[in-house]
């Protein structure tokens, strides 16, 4: 199959003398995952693209920056999806996006429908592109619309038979590495990595997807060999930086992750997940210092991503965890609070990370039986996943040494992890 990205993906920029930026992107916090995976395709292509989250600060106020930024872009994105109906930013931003086609001369915008919703009247009167049976981010044919719509520019009859065909070997390669994961072989995961069709050569999705199945199962040092090439490749881009950055944490290397994290950082990649492993990787230091300005530092970054970004439950569970085990039970209760808020207290089939969550809320509110319950609940629902089970009793236990259960719940719990 030709190359379709190669061959048919228009470059950046397209941004005129005035403008800054050569895309504004728009959307919720929950779907942040998903934009960040268009940021990264963008990135790569030589697009400047404006995402708030890597470049709002807190010191000047924020709706402010935000029309500041928009007027200086060429090109505007609303990402849609079923919660961004009770977004008053995505609200205010559209109807910036419309001022800015009347009044800006060659100023377009898009809409991107990431799951299967209604669009709103206003929606559907525009130029929409549909990524709804694409949850791992964008790629083939919506993909190209997308980047062929900012100029204005329909695909040609052989872009579309190209980028569908593109599509199928997406979907079919994305679905092996599922399968993998999902039956815990990393062998296979590591020979998924290893081909050269373009569908896993002109993105990183793939590999990165890959790279997070194989620090899921133990091995890390696999993920790093697939993402030193993968970064190589895609210099610009983030994710495969924030899960080199997470793999060698893992490893047991923390001073080589705080470098690769910190760099992003003090770049100015500032968002939830890079500053929440940035702060795991001090966390990692305070265990082998046991200075407490360590783990006081890790804390802080942890609660700093998840005031920037109260949507994201990673880094409050974290925020309020180490404020345990800084002996600060107001702030721990203030964060275990606004987590619980976001992931209610039952376990979330299929998601493991969010069933462990539900679980470290329990713990940390001495709900002792009800977390040994959840955690069990997240280990059954992916029982392969070593890497993650070891990551959260580690958790688990530092927890317990400060919140004292006795004899027969700390056994409990340690049961939930096959103790």
């Amino acid at each position: 199959m030709t190359n379709v990205f190669e061959a048919l993906a228009p470059r950046g920029p397209i941004k005129g003398p005035n403008d800054k930026w050569d895309v504004f992107l728009s959307y919720r916090s929950v779907n942040r995952p998903w934009v960040l995976r268009l940021y990264d395709q963008l990135r790569h292509l030589g697009y400047e693209v404006f995402m708030d989250q890597f470049v709002l600060t807190t010191a000047d106020g924020l709706e402010d920056q935000l029309e500041q930024n928009l007027r200086r872009s060429a090109t505007g994105v609303l990402i849609w999806s079923e919660r961004s109906e009770d977004s008053v930013y995505c609200g205010k931003e559209n109807r910036a996006l419309s001022l800015l086609e009347q009044n800006k001369e060659n100023f377009r915008s898009v809409i991107l429908r990431t799951s299967e919703v209604e669009l709103p009247l206003f929606a559907q009167e525009k130029l929409w592109i549909d990524f709804s049976g694409q949850p791992d981010g964008p790629s083939g044919t919506g993909l190209l619309r997308l980047l062929y719509g900012l100029r204005g520019a329909a695909l040609s009859d052989e872009a579309v038979h190209l980028a569908a065909a593109y599509d199928e070997a997406v979907k079919r390669a994305a679905a092996k590495v599922s399968a993998a994961r999902a039956s815990g072989d990393p062998d296979a995961l590591v020979e998924l990595a290893k081909s050269d069709a373009p569908e896993w050569t002109t993105t990183s999705m793939l590999p990165c997807k890959v790279a997070e199945g194989l620090i899921a199962l133990k091995r890390p040092d696999d993920a790093l060999t697939i993402l030193e090439a993968v970064t190589q490749k895609f210099p610009r881009s983030v994710r495969p930086q924030q899960l080199k950055g997470l793999a060698l944490a893992r490893a047991g290397n923390w001073k080589a992750a705080q470098q690769v994290l910190g760099e992003l950082y003090e770049l100015g990649e500032k968002d939830p997940e890079t500053v929440g492993i940035l702060a795991r990787t001090w966390r990692d230091k305070f265990a082998e210092s046991g200075n407490p300005l360590h783990l006081r530092r890790a804390r802080n970054l942890y609660a700093e991503a998840f005031d920037a970004a109260p949507s994201d439950y990673y880094t409050g569970i974290n925020a309020a965890s180490n404020s345990v085990l800084l002996d600060e039970p107001e702030l721990a209760d203030k964060y275990a609070a606004a987590v619980e808020k976001l992931v209610g207290t039952q376990p979330v089939r299929g998601d493991y990370w969010k069933t462990a969550t539900v679980a470290e809320v329990q713990l940390i509110r001495r709900q002792f039986a009800s977390a040994a319950k959840l955690y069990a609940a997240a280990v059954e629902d992916d029982p392969d996943a070593t890497g993650n089970h070891e990551s959260t009793l580690a958790q688990a236990r530092r927890l317990m040494e400060k919140l004292n259960p006795s004899a027969e719940q700390r056994a409990a719990i340690e049961k939930a992890f096959g103790g």
